[in-house]
């Protein structure tokens, strides 16, 4: 299971994602990943310098900690997903 730690950087992360319009290639990356995860966490580590620009270094090793299990990647799309998702305005109600 995910700590609340966990769950928060990757809200950051999904946060980070969305604010900057990078949902679709994004996406496609980590979809890109399931299969070889670890991998996609090493490559996150070599790709530190750029990835700051978001996360410290901290948050950059946490993030290819969680990257190496295979739950990781799913709950991260599904997070993008939601936080890109058109919302309607409050009052609003389907017809």
């Amino acid at each position: 299971m995910f700590t609340v730690e966990d769950l928060a950087l990757l809200e950051r992360v999904a946060d980070a994602v969305v604010k900057r319009g990078m949902t679709a290639p994004a996406t496609v990356f980590l979809e890109s990943l399931g299969p070889m995860n670890f991998l996609g966490s090493q490559a996150l580590y070599f790709l530190a310098p750029i990835v700051e620009w978001a996360l410290n270094a901290k948050e950059v090793e946490h993030a290819a900690r969680l990257l190496e299990r295979r739950d990781t990647i799913s709950r991260l799309i599904t997070m993008i997903d939601a936080k890109s998702a058109p919302q309607a305005p409050p009052g609003a109600s389907a017809q």
